[in-house]
């Protein structure tokens, strides 16, 4: 995701919308929204040029504050029309695929929800969502017929809502996830929020959570979009990446506790993985697993990895207890733990299992 599908998008929408420059903009509201199409039009290219400057401001706390208006100035420009106002959407995409395209692949700036950040891809698949509910929007006020590629829409879904099962269609599935239409067999959706991949800073790494669409090309054979090593990813992580994907298709995917690649920050390439197996249960206990690749073994990276991991549930209310199965032979991995915190509480006579209590 980036700036090539925020011009796509922009693009595909614009195609459409200026068929209907003549029509009553201002006066027909968009869609099951309370603003009205202009409104709508102007909210788009607001959002583009904020996430775009989110990005090159490198913001870390807040919005960067300034916004821009179509509405005319005190020096007595006149307000946009709404050819105008497509340019200006035009031009805010622009702005946002060139900041999406120059920015580093690290840099993480500031958006409210759900961890007060987002990279390059994030911010990228926010402009597109926005673009295309808005247009589906505006096109529903003025009787246009939209639907934006399968393609982009299923970026989307698998980027920023790992909580959504999947559906027959991506298009659909994508409206009914947003509250603007419904699916045979779900409930109407009245509140929705996107979910931006989580990534928990340690000393020497940072752990990124895994999107769907990254698990599924690691599951595949692939990078998950990460720069490894040499010798990764191992077959472990590959594994992990299937049992993510599996929970992403039965829609029990909880994507903070789903898993973490272990990205070294000295040069910015992927060393392992480490994550939940699933979701804590009833009684807040879940099972935790990692592997390195083998050239990163031995300078305590698992063991950084597991702790910073560990700290970072211990600040959830929904988890008491984190699990670890080790095989016997496996002395490194047992030191690991160990050294993390974890005490042995079982043994089945070929692996041992070792809990880290968080909280009574």
């Amino acid at each position: 995701m980036g700036g090539d599908q925020v011009q796509e998008a922009v693009g595909h929408a614009l195609a459409l919308l200026r068929t209907a420059v003549d029509l009553d903009w201002e006066g027909t509201r968009a869609g099951r929204l309370e603003w009205s199409c202009r409104e709508t039009a102007v909210h788009i290219a607001s959002d583009l040029i904020a996430y775009a400057g989110q990005l090159a401001g490198r913001a870390q706390n807040a919005y960067v504050p300034f916004e821009i208006t179509c509405d005319g100035t005190d020096d007595g420009l006149d307000p946009a029309d709404t050819a105008g106002v497509l340019d200006v959407i035009e031009t805010t995409g622009t702005l946002l695929a060139a900041t999406v395209r120059t920015t580093p692949r690290d840099v993480r700036a500031f958006h409210p929800y759900p961890f007060r950040a987002a990279d390059r891809e994030g911010f990228a698949a926010m402009g597109v969502t926005e673009v295309l509910l808005h247009t589906h929007d505006i096109a529903e006020g003025l009787g246009l017929p939209y639907e934006p590629s399968a393609e982009l829409c299923q970026n989307i879904l698998t980027r920023l809502f790992p909580h959504v099962r999947p559906g027959p269609e991506p298009w659909p599935t994508l409206l009914w996830a947003t509250g603007r239409g419904e699916l045979p067999g779900r409930a109407p959706v009245t509140a929705w929020r996107w979910s931006n991949p989580l990534v928990i800073p340690a000393e020497r790494l940072a752990l990124h959570g895994v999107t769907p669409a990254a698990a599924a090309d690691l599951a595949s054979g692939g990078t998950g979009g990460f720069e490894w090593i040499e010798g990764g990813p191992v077959e472990g992580t590959r594994e992990g990446a299937g049992m993510i994907v599996k929970l992403y298709e039965t829609g029990t995917l909880r994507a903070e506790w789903g898993m973490y690649v272990l990205v070294r920050a000295e040069d910015g390439r992927a060393l392992g993985a480490l994550g939940f197996h699933a979701a804590p249960d009833e009684e807040g206990r879940t099972e935790i697993g990692y592997d390195l690749v083998e050239a990163a073994r031995g300078h305590g990276y698992a063991t950084e990895a597991l702790r910073t991991l560990a700290d970072w549930a211990r600040g959830r209310e929904d988890v008491r207890s984190l699990f670890a199965v080790v095989d016997k032979g496996n002395v490194p991995s047992q030191g690991v733990v160990t050294r993390s915190g974890f005490t042995r509480v079982s043994d089945d006579g070929e692996r041992f299992a070792y809990e880290l209590r968080l909280r009574p």
